[in-house]
């Protein structure tokens, strides 16, 4: 069964068509995070608010795998002990820091350069996992590819020229921070899934994130948001992206090399950028975005047509 399940995901087509969902997903929470914002009246400076509304979002996650795991009789059960608190770590790093920083620093910057920022977290994934896993080690190839997907995420939102926007420590910093210790949480993911279910890791990292989150918020004041029909539905979609996206990404992770898998996260931008525009309105070059999908498809060709002995698995 191992055998039969490892053949299925590290078949290339099979990988790029779970990867290209998990990234759609992740792309449209760009978005979706914003109307959010609106929709629950919380301003830029509304920071605990923020957390309580991504531990919402993350606790229906945990609530959605669980009872997809009852519906399907998959277990959640950790075989050792010693798994729970590599887990609890993972929902600490993953859940609630990473998304404490993303959800702050998106209010902060533009849905478009966000995304942009967001793409940097593929680069310090490779250089993690340079440092991790010899089969991961940082070749020219692997780096040629990385600059390509990086070049067409920058160039995706370009204005006029150049990419709008400033900086700041609490915006566009907030969202590398993130993007930092979301490959970090990669990496740590790929390390526990060789003995945890893909299932119990997501379910229990977002169950276990999604209450530090909302505890922190709480006690900061931010539990006076007014969930309404239309935010609950939103909020439920946002539920939907994470119980999907993470435990596909952790089935990725679990039977394929770090840098393999984290190249396709290039599209996340490509994909934010584009429903940024549908639903935000924000400024869309359409000259830019296919020459910038082109780029990224060329890194995502560079890297997964390497001969296996050089491909991380």
């Amino acid at each position: 069964m191992k055998d039969r399940k490892k053949q299925m995901f590290t078949n290339p087509y099979i990988l790029m068509a779970l990867a290209l969902i998990s990234c759609f997903l992740w792309g449209s929470a760009f978005p979706s995070i914003k109307v959010g914002y609106s929709l629950l009246s919380i301003g830029a400076g509304d920071t605990y608010e923020k957390m309580v509304f991504a531990g919402y979002r993350f606790f229906l996650s945990s609530m959605i795998i669980l009872a997809f795991c009852l519906l399907t009789g998959r277990s959640l059960k950790l075989q050792k002990k010693a798994h729970m608190p590599r887990v609890a770590f993972l929902g600490l790093l993953q859940t609630t820091i990473q998304y404490t920083f993303f959800y702050i620093g998106l209010s902060n910057t533009s849905g478009t350069l966000g995304s942009i920022l967001s793409a940097s977290s593929t680069f310090f994934t490779v250089i993690i996992a340079h440092f991790f896993y010899k089969t991961d080690r940082l070749t020219f190839r692997r780096l040629a590819g990385v600059i390509l997907g990086f070049a067409g995420v920058v160039i995706a939102n370009m204005r006029g020229g150049g990419v709008q926007g400033g900086f700041s420590i609490t915006g566009e910093g907030f969202v590398i921070i993130s993007s930092l210790v979301g490959a970090m949480a990669g990496i740590y993911t790929k390390k526990i899934s060789k003995d945890i279910s893909p299932f119990a890791i997501s379910g229990y990292q977002l169950f276990i994130g999604s209450i530090i989150l909302i505890f922190i918020g709480f006690i900061g004041g931010g539990n006076n948001i007014a969930v309404t029909s239309k935010s609950f539905m939103l909020l439920l979609y946002l539920a939907f992206i994470s119980a999907a996206a993470f435990t596909l990404w952790t089935i990725l992770l679990k039977y394929n090399g770090v840098g393999r898998v984290s190249i396709y996260k290039f599209t996340i931008p490509l994909f934010g950028t584009l429903l940024s525009h549908i639903f935000l309105q924000e400024k869309f070059l359409g000259f830019y975005v296919i020459t910038a999908a082109i780029l990224v498809s060329l890194g995502i060709l560079l890297i997964n047509s390497a001969p296996k002995s050089k491909i991380s698995q």
